[in-house]
């Protein structure tokens, strides 16, 4: 058989708290009912009854489109939008009488347009269409009618079909486990690509399917399994196996879900159960919150006063053109004979004036139908893209040690980078490497351990005048290194430097039997698996956390290698004190209590060669200082003072202590113990708990670990930075308040000389009711307790503030409960939003999501959400920003995330210089769009009103049609993508240059009127300046006065060139693309003009030879066009002038000092 059968671990026999062995409870009598009816049978293609289930296929789709509805749903998608909603109607009513312009005209823009961003759409969709056929057409091992494994596609799998699945291979459909390579049935899985875990989880079938091995022994197999429907639930699973005459139940522990991966074991046999889109995968695919950026809000509103001022003026338009046509036949005369008033239509009658005048409104509301851009939303949908692929292309974003660039998985919210006001910030992980290293210990009260962590360092600056020996010796460290370091090399996991314990030098100690349980306790409680190097024969181990990993590596350095884990056992190379030799020694392992949240503690029970029982427990100081016995508090004080000198050097601590049982306590509880966790009740776990805690009573105190995580590389520069760029931030984090306060000084959160307001439980009276337990009184004492410390923490801030001092806000996490009550809510955020630093700490997830939620509904501000692991989804879903670390705790953050970086000091770039160039490319090219086309509009208004409001267009029906799309749009775009104020080393040497955004200048409702006030002047400029130029005088030689179409011409050159050249002269960073697109515009429109002018009369109109034989030949054409241009720019170009002159802003100041230095 291939890669043979494996003995290996059998996790049954380990996992006290782990449901491995599957129970019938209360959830397994829902079988059947509603949720609880999928019947599947394995190994039976054609059992009749199979056939007629007809349950999906395992073809997946995470297209958003099919041939299909790719049009319906599509166009649905675009007029969402109101804007595209009034172009279609308007399109539709162009070929009604009403419309003063061609049907084509209007349809092709639009066509154009909507058509670009479908394309777009199709694009996108192909490429994840791309990504499901290398999915669906991946090879697997499937069992045959010929009763043999032949490879076929994922795709093709069905509901009870057999495969097999083999090392390194992704799981194809979700499978019901039958065997393993291993000889009890586990198997190792990685779940990186569901949960975003890197730790391998444990799997095992049922011992009943075990034996099955080979092709021969599946030819006999037919099974049923009955279970719940498809759903998104990762971790839960209900179903009962019919098999061999027997009902077993079946959990969690014997369900391979589709994307993991299967590690360490040579292969799986496996039954598919959900296929396609019922895999829990499948089922957890939903789109992550919709977000939408404050500027796109905004714009919203401002086409809303568009849509007012096109109805306005279409009104205005109305209410003349009735007026004047009711007066055109006064006492029987016709002013305006020449109309033919006696013989009109109803657009155009005299005697029924107000119906002409409504039927010309809506001729109106088409006719100034350019006041709204109907290419804004497509284009600014493009540069955004454009924006995103600068963003993932950033070298200086990328880091090389991971290999991981920095990502924009949104193109929504580029520009709202360049407008965050908080950050949020997760600790470990974030602001940390979460990478654990073993660095101190106490031992029987005496401390081990030396060198100087990244807090101890910033506090040393901090105290400038001690020197930093007496820095060093009030954390307890003194300098035992001898010739260690030297000799010493690197080691993942372990930065412990002390000669008196290391290489064997503990047996010398006067506490040396302490030492070795206590370095005994690390190598043996814990669920590390060791994989040992075939070719090196170098151990290294597969843990569930950091810290576990640098506990057994650190064990294994002090002379207790942990190297082999069996069924039953766990076996040690131990350094015997009396020989001074390595010796082989195992120990029966009975019992693994598992850590979590609650309990804080995690606990082994095993037997060792003299056959002694020896309870091994670590845990945190909060809850293992309680369960000491009274004998076992020796070392107590010492070794208290030493957690509290570790907590204040950042580091995370654990006690460790143990105890020797007796047969008959261990056989009483044991009895106990298996009562609870063969129960069927809906309190199991608890019952497992309160057993679990009688056994973990009357410790004997051993001492106590210290592991640091580092800061990552640049993480206080970075936050110095974004300090200076007036960006509040807050650090939410699980850990301790004096550990978290010292690393809030080593990333500079926390400077020298800031106030720091501490609302903290911790006081006498509390602590006092806390010992009495009446929970009442707790909560209402707390209550009050919390209130006055914010009304005195106000008082302080405010008393700070008139002395020009920084504050800072540390607030825990029991603190944070009553802070979030509805009626603190608002006095914890006014305290909160004054302070410049925020830390809370014992955050729970659930209380970073909130917090969240609180500061970006109080404050109206953005928010951005920054964090690592599982625990901070809900933190980066509910800011209006998340980032993503992609660090060592797997991808699920990244996953949920608008943004993902490697590391946090890449925050620094992303938003002071990715998020000033988006923001103000975005809104001044959106300014421009607004500026551009009521420039445009409001000159067909003007026409208007000079005709008599006849419904008469200044302009032939193409050259409108054309302006946005090929004339004034590409310049916007190219703004919108490489325009810069200042270079990126600018943004980054003057933070300050981010304000800009935070307080939205450039977005400001008085810059959006200034910016329509100059639209309305051009326009103006543009038709008085044209029209009085060339109406009243010989425009030929022949001595004719110019023409309607002449006047159109000249009227639109000089719209083209105004709004092009106000591009020119607003634009900050010139490129030859830029160049290109803004002189190749004006070209283009000539070109178009000769092109356009040779079509045929009936097709082209008034454009027939206008600017061949009308316009180019005439000198004045050109001198006109030169001074009208000319004359729109003066307002813009001198409203600059003055305002650099008198009112420079930051960025003004900021160039004009570059160019003096």
């Amino acid at each position: 058989m291939p890669g043979g059968r494996r003995r290996g671990i059998q996790f049954s026999k380990l996992y006290s708290f782990s449901c491995i062995r599957s129970s019938f409870d209360d959830d397994h009598s829902q079988r059947g009912q509603i949720g609880y009816s999928r019947v599947v049978y394995c190994n039976d293609p054609d059992n009749p009854e199979a056939l007629q289930l007809n349950y999906r296929g395992n073809y997946v789709s995470t297209t958003k489109y099919t041939a299909a509805n790719f049009i319906p749903k599509s166009l649905f998608e675009q007029f969402r939008r109101v804007a595209n909603i009034y172009f279609v109607v308007v399109a539709c009513v162009s070929f009604s009488p009403l419309a003063p312009y061609r049907a084509g005209s209007i349809v092709f823009p639009l066509v154009v347009v909507i058509g670009a961003t479908m394309v777009k759409e199709a694009v996108e969709d192909w490429r994840r269409m791309k990504q499901d056929i290398e999915a669906n057409n991946r090879k697997v091992k499937a069992y045959g009618k010929d009763q043999t494994f032949h490879e076929t596609r994922w795709k093709n799998l069905l509901v009870g079909d057999l495969v097999k699945v083999e090392k390194d291979e992704f799981f194809p459909a979700d499978l019901l486990l039958l065997s393993s390579s291993y000889s009890d049935g586990i198997c190792y899985v990685e779940t990186m690509n569901l949960d975003g875990e890197t730790n391998l989880k444990v799997k095992q079938c049922l011992e009943a399917t075990a034996a099955l091995q080979d092709e021969s022994s599946f030819q006999k197999f037919k099974a049923i399994v009955k279970c719940e429907d498809p759903n998104e639930h990762l971790y839960s699973f209900i179903g009962s196996l019919y098999y061999d005459g027997r009902q077993f139940p079946l959990s969690p522990q014997q369900i391979l879900l589709r994307d993991s991966k299967l590690r360490n074991t040579e292969y799986i046999y496996g039954v598919v159960i959900f296929t396609g889109h019922d895999t829990k995968v499948m089922q957890n695919a939903t789109d992550p919150p919709s977000k939408r950026s404050k500027v796109e809000m905004k714009m919203d509103k401002i086409i809303y006063v568009l849509f007012g001022a096109l109805i306005l003026i279409s009104s205005v338009g109305s209410v003349f053109f009735g007026v004047q046509t009711k007066n055109d036949i006064s006492g029987g005369r016709y002013k305006r004979w020449y109309l033919r008033p006696d013989s009109t239509t109803v657009f155009f009658d005299p005697r029924r004036a107000s119906l002409s005048a409504f039927f010309h409104f809506w001729t109106g509301l088409m006719l100034y139908g350019y006041l709204i851009p109907i290419s804004l939303y497509v284009s600014i949908e493009i540069v955004k893209v454009l924006q995103t692929i600068f963003v993932n292309q950033d070298r200086d974003m990328y880091y090389d040690v991971t290999d991981r660039p920095a990502r924009a998985r949104t193109s929504n919210l580029n520009e709202e980078l360049g407008q965050v006001d908080t950050i949020l910030s997760d600790k470990t992980g974030t602001l940390t490497c979460n990478s654990m290293e073993f660095v101190k210990c106490s031992i029987a009260g005496i401390a081990y351990g030396r060198g100087i962590t990244e807090v101890e360092q910033a506090i040393t600056r901090r105290k400038k005048d001690d020197p930093p020996e007496s820095v060093v010796a009030s954390f307890g460290i003194e300098d035992h290194s001898g010739n260690i370091e030297a000799s010493r090399k690197s080691i993942k996991g372990f930065n412990f430097m002390d000669e008196r314990i290391m290489e064997g030098r503990w047996i010398r100690e006067r506490h040396a039997d302490v030492i070795q349980k206590f370095i005994r306790v690390l190598a043996i409680c814990h669920t590390a698996i060791p994989d040992v190097n075939k070719e090196s024969g170098e151990i290294s181990y597969e843990a569930e956390s950091p810290d576990e990993a640098a506990f057994v590596i650190a064990a294994k350095e002090l002379g207790f290698e942990f190297y082999e884990r069996t069924q039953t056992s766990i076996s040690l190379h131990e350094l015997d004190p009396k020989t001074g030799e390595k010796v082989v020694r195992s120990y029966k392992l009975l019992h693994v209590l598992e850590f979590n949240s609650s309990r804080k503690r995690m606990s082994v029970i095993v037997r060792n060669e003299k056959n002694q029982l020896l309870l091994l427990c670590k845990g945190a100081d909060s809850v293992m200082f309680e369960r000491l016995s009274k004998d076992g508090r020796t070392f107590e004080v010492e070794t208290k003072d030493h957690i509290n000198k570790y907590a204040a050097a950042g580091l995370r601590t654990l006690v460790i202590a143990y105890r020797e049982l007796g047969e008959g306590e261990y056989t009483i509880w044991e009895e106990e113990f298996s009562k609870a966790k063969t129960s069927v009740s809906a309190d199991r776990d608890a019952l497992i708990d309160a057993v679990a805690d009688r056994i973990e009573r009357d410790l004997i105190l051993l001492g106590a670990t210290a592991v640091e995580d580092k800061l990552q590389k640049g993480v206080p520069e970075c936050i110095e930075k974004l300090s200076q760029a007036g960006v509040k931030i807050w650090v939410l984090t699980g850990d301790k308040l004096e550990t978290a306060v010292n690393i809030g000084y080593a990333c500079s959160l926390l400077r020298e000389g800031m106030k720091q307001i501490v609302i903290t439980l911790d006081t006498p009276d509390i602590i006092a009711l806390e010992k009495q337990g009446d929970k009442e009184a707790i909560a209402k004492a707390s209550r009050e307790s919390v209130t006055k410390q914010i009304q005195e923490g106000k008082f302080q801030v405010n008393s700070s503030r008139q002395s020009h001092v920084l504050s800072a806000l540390i607030i825990d996490g029991k603190c944070l409960t009553f802070a979030l009550a509805e009626n603190l809510e608002n006095l914890f955020l006014e305290l909160a939003i004054d302070c410049a630093s925020v830390i809370c700490c014992r955050s729970s997830p659930k209380q970073k999501a909130l917090v969240t939620r609180l500061v970006k509904k109080a404050t109206g501000k953005t928010t951005l959400a920054i964090g690592d692991g599982a625990n901070d989804v809900g933190m980066l879903q509910e800011a209006d920003i998340g980032v993503g670390i992609s660090g060592v705790e797997g991808m699920q953050a990244v996953m949920a995330s608008d943004f993902a970086i490697a590391q946090f000091r890449f925050l620094e770039r992303l938003l002071l210089v990715h998020g000033h160039w988006c923001y103000r490319r975005i809104v001044m090219m959106i300014c421009y769009f607004f500026y551009k086309d009521i420039t445009f509009g409001l000159t067909l208004f003007w026409f208007e009103a000079h005709a008599s409001f006849s419904g008469l267009p200044a302009y032939n029906d193409w050259y409108m049609s054309t302006y946005n799309v090929f004339f004034t749009s590409l310049p916007a775009i190219a703004l919108g993508v490489f325009d810069q104020d200042v270079s990126a080393h600018l943004c980054l040497k003057y933070p300050l240059l981010h304000q800009e955004g935070v307080q939205n200048l450039l977005f400001s409702w008085a810059r959006i009127l200034g910016w329509m006030f100059n639209g309305v002047a051009s326009s103006v400029i543009i038709f008085f300046f044209t029209t009085s130029s060339v109406l009243h005088q010989a425009f030929r030689r022949d001595g004719q006065v110019a023409g309607y179409e002449v006047v159109g011409v000249m009227m639109y050159t000089c719209v083209v060139w105004t709004v092009n050249c106000q591009m020119a002269l607003a634009i900050n960073y010139f490129t030859w693309i830029q160049h290109l697109l803004i002189w190749g515009s004006i070209f283009n429109w000539y070109i178009f003009l000769v092109i356009y002018g040779f079509l045929p009369p009936t097709f082209s109109t008034t454009a027939y030879h206008v600017l061949v034989e009308a316009c180019a030949l005439i000198p004045f054409y050109w001198l006109a066009t030169f001074c009208v241009v000319v004359s729109a720019l003066v307002p813009y170009f001198c409203y600059k002038a003055f305002q650099i002159r008198f009112f420079p802003t930051r960025r003004n100041e900021i160039q004009r000092a570059e160019l003096k230095a």
